[in-house]
């Protein structure tokens, strides 16, 4: 079942009732307040983007309960916190082992996978979105070794940003970076939140990495299985561009462009899947190579 992203930028009470999100606001066209509901079951992820937005501890009982993923923004608009539940997977004290436990060679093979298909998609939004030649590209993706030791993600990421965005001005990717350095991380915030989500629904810790390890961030390892999903997140930001050009903001119209990335299609497993489902496979994947020791992680192939 595909879940609902539910974004709230304006003033609103949230409370729970039968199960339901209860959602109080006011209506500035009828001049007067309503309340509209949505299952809980039915919320995948819940951005919160105002400062007079109220929620009853119910609200986060029964989201985490649901295994949904509440993001919280600060004054400037940007996500800044995720909350996520402690228990998603009933054998997860189990699957925490395996991972924790999980050999150095598995690791340094799963993340030659992860940036072997990363570079692959990259190549793909070049081909088709800036009508490039991209054998230079497929090269440093064949020749990927385990554990990425001679370091071809950053080779062929330089590339990658410097073909990418030509009508940008010197533009360098960077996190606190220019336009469209915001669209891109407003993106990758709301993917990041998707992989973590699932990550926990598999029974695993998005805090230990398979290539990741800053002792700051509390998740390294939905951080490394996003990797490939990145040039999804990057392609919407073209589209974007290409439908804003004179917007260097983000406003309503955009936001609700890229909330939408949980559910574009994807193509993974040999047919096409929203976001969010091929995600749930990636991760469960990568728990069957924690337990029983295979080696192949399923990734998306952008087409």
């Amino acid at each position: 079942m595909i879940k609902r992203t539910l974004y709230f930028g304006n003033p609103a009470y949230l409370s729970v009732k039968n199960d339901q999100l209860s959602i109080k606001r006011m209506d500035e066209k009828l001049n007067k307040e309503i309340i509209t509901t949505v299952p809980i079951e039915d919320i995948g992820i819940i951005i919160i983007d105002n400062q007079q937005i109220t929620c009853t501890h119910s609200v986060f009982e029964k989201l985490l309960a649901n295994n949904a993923a509440v993001v919280t923004c600060d004054s400037t608009h940007h996500p800044t916190g995720l909350l996520l539940p402690l228990s998603g997977n009933s054998v997860q004290t189990e699957r925490y082992k395996y991972q924790i436990e999980a050999s150095l060679p598995l690791k340094k093979q799963l993340w030659q996978q992860t940036i072997e298909r990363k570079i692959r998609n990259q190549a793909m939004v070049l081909k088709k979105r800036r009508n490039m030649e991209v054998n230079n590209m497929l090269f440093w993706a064949d020749s990927v070794k385990s554990g990425d030791s001679q370091n071809h993600e950053a080779r062929a990421a330089a590339f990658y940003w410097q073909n990418l965005l030509p009508e940008v001005d010197d533009f360098t990717r960077e996190r606190y970076g220019d336009y469209p350095n915001n669209f891109l991380n407003y993106g990758y915030a709301i993917l990041r939140a998707t992989m973590a989500r699932a990550l926990i629904s598999s029974g695993l810790l998005p805090t230990f990495g398979i290539f990741h390890k800053n002792r700051y961030n509390a998740y390294c390892l939905a951080d490394d299985i996003m990797e490939p999903y990145r040039p999804y997140v990057d392609r919407i930001v073209l589209e974007i561009m290409d439908e804003f050009p004179n917007q260097f903001e983000i406003n309503k119209n955009i936001k609700a462009k890229l909330l939408q990335i949980p559910v574009i299609d994807i193509f993974i497993s040999g047919q096409r899947s929203p976001l969010m489902v091929g995600i749930s496979q990636t991760t469960a994947s990568l728990q069957k190579c924690f337990e029983s020791g295979l080696r192949k992680i399923v990734y998306p192939e952008l087409q």
